[in-house]
C-alpha cells in the first residue's frame, strides 16, 4: 500500500511527498480510512509507529471543505508542552500547500498575550495541553462551537499525569456532534473506561509493540552495587570515544539537576531538562542540543515526551523507570531514521520489580553487560539467572 491508495488531497500528498514518505505505517494504513469514514476511534500504538501522521493526514484531508466561523475545527490534547510543539509541527509540515490551514499551539509556560494574540487570529487546528486549554476556556478566549475533531494524543500519559478530570471538562464543552479519536500506549484500565465515556461506537486498533523497530538499538543492562558504582560506570561510557550525543534519564528533577552540576563539573558539555524550568529554558535546551552546543541531556520522563533529536548515540537509563512503556519510550531516542543506537540501563536489586515489568512489556529479556574491573561486588547481581521473577507467594494466613 502506498499513501495514492488512501484517498487523501492532492495537496496533502504533495507534503508527504515532501517529507520523504513513501509507505505508510501499519497504524496509519488502519487509522486513516477509518478516520476518513467519520468513525470515532481508539488506537493502541507506541512511541516511533507514525501515530501522529495517522490522525493529522485525515484530519487535514477533511479541512479541505471550508466552513464558516471562527474558532479550531480540530482540537488535539496532549499532555505535555513538548509534544504539543512536536504535533504542531508535524500540522504545519503536512498542511504547508493548505493556504486556509493554520496552527494554533497552547501550552503553560509562555505569555498569555502572545497566545491570546494566536487565538484571535483565524485558525483551524488547536494542539493544547489541558491545564492551559481551560485557563483559556474559563476567559473565553476560544470558541469550540466548530470542533468536528477531538483528539486525545497519549490518553494513557495524561491520566497517569493526573488529567482525567480537565480532559472530561474539556470534553464536555464541545459539540456533542463531533468525532472523537483516542491514541494511547494502552487500551487498559482508566484509558478504556475513559474511552467508553467519550467515544460512541468506536473502531478500535491495535498495532502490537514491535520489538524488532529496536534491532538497531543495542540493549544493555548492567547490575550496580549502589550510587556510587552508578556514577563510575556512567563516567566510563561517556568517555568512550563512539559516543555522539546522549540522553540519560533520571527519576527525579532533583537528581536531574544534581548530575547536570556534577557532569558539567567533571568538564561534560552537560544540561538538564525537567518540569522546574520555564518553556524558554527548556527550548533552549533542546536547540542547544540539536545545534550540537551540549552533547549530553539529563532528563525526567515528563520533560521528554516529544524530543526528537536524530543524533543521539545513546540513551542512559541511570534509573530505571517504573512505568514499562516509559522504558520503549526512552531507548527510542536513539537509533533513529536508520542509525545505530545504544541504550544502557542501571539495574539494582530493588529494581527487580520494575525490571520484572519492562521485560514482560517488549518480550525479551535486556542482555547483561559488564565492564572490566567494574563489576558489581555483590556477586548475585552480576548473574542474571540470580533474579527470579517467578510469581511472588503469599503469606500463609493464621
Amino acid at each position: 500500500m502506498t499513501f495514492q491508495d488512501l484517498a487523501l488531497d492532492p495537496k496533502i500528498l504533495k507534503a508527504i511527498e515532501d517529507a520523504g514518505h513513501t509507505t505508510p505505517t501499519p497504524i496509519q494504513q488502519q487509522a486513516i480510512p477509518a478516520i476518513l469514514e467519520g468513525k470515532d476511534l481508539r488506537a493502541s500504538a507506541q512511541t516511533g509507529t507514525g501515530k501522529t501522521a495517522a490522525f493529522m493526514l485525515p484530519s487535514l484531508h477533511k479541512l479541505t471543505k471550508q466552513v464558516p466561523g471562527h474558532g479550531p475545527r480540530v482540537l488535539i490534547l496532549v499532555p505535555t508542552r513538548e509534544l504539543a510543539m512536536q504535533v504542531a509541527t508535524e500540522a504545519a509540515k503536512y498542511s504547508k500547500h493548505l493556504s486556509r490551514v493554520s496552527t494554533v499551539c497552547i501550552y503553560g509556560g509562555t505569555p498569555y498575550p502572545v497566545q491570546n494574540r494566536q487565538l484571535s487570529r483565524p485558525y483551524e487546528i488547536l494542539v493544547a495541553t489541558p491545564g492551559r486549554l481551560i485557563d483559556h476556556m474559563q476567559r473565553g478566549r476560544i470558541n469550540f462551537g466548530r470542533v468536528e475533531l477531538f483528539i486525545l494524543d497519549e490518553a494513557d500519559r495524561m491520566l497517569d499525569m493526573g488529567f482525567i478530570e480537565p480532559v472530561e471538562q474539556i470534553a464536555k464543552a464541545l459539540p456533542k456532534q463531533r468525532q472523537t479519536l483516542m491514541f494511547s500506549a494502552t487500551l487498559k484500565g482508566p484509558v478504556m473506561n475513559l474511552s467508553k465515556r467519550l467515544l460512541t461506537n468506536p473502531t478500535e486498533i491495535s498495532v502490537a509493540h514491535d520489538t524488532a523497530k529496536h534491532e538497531n538499538i543495542d540493549q544493555k543492562l548492567m547490575y550496580v552495587d549502589d550510587l556510587n558504582h552508578k556514577h563510575r560506570l556512567l563516567d566510563h561510557i561517556l568517555s568512550t570515544p563512539d559516543l555522539n550525543q546522549a540522553i540519560i534519564f533520571t527519576s527525579t528533577k532533583r537528581y536531574a539537576g544534581e548530575l547536570e552540576d556534577k557532569l558539567t563539573g567533571s568538564g561534560f558539555k552537560a544540561a538538564a531538562l525537567h518540569g522546574d524550568m520555564s518553556q524558554r529554558e527548556r527550548t533552549r535546551t533542546i536547540r542547544r542540543l540539536r545545534e550540537g552546543a551540549i552533547n549530553i541531556l539529563i532528563a525526567t520522563d515528563v520533560a521528554s515526551r516529544g524530543i526528537d533529536v536524530q543524533n543521539i548515540s545513546h540513551v542512559i537509563n541511570f534509573d530505571l523507570p517504573m512505568c514499562a512503556e516509559d522504558y520503549v519510550h526512552r531507548i527510542g531516542r536513539t537509533g533513529r531514521a536508520g542509525a545505530k543506537g545504544v541504550a544502557f540501563s542501571f539495574a539494582s536489586s530493588k529494581d527487580r520489580d520494575s525490571l520484572r515489568r519492562i521485560e514482560e512489556f517488549t518480550g525479551q529479556k535486556i542482555p547483561s553487560h559488564q565492564f572490566a574491573g567494574m563489576e558489581p561486588t555483590n556477586k548475585s547481581a552480576s548473574k542474571p539467572q540470580s533474579w527470579k521473577f517467578g510469581p511472588r507467594k503469599r503469606p500463609r494466613s493464621r
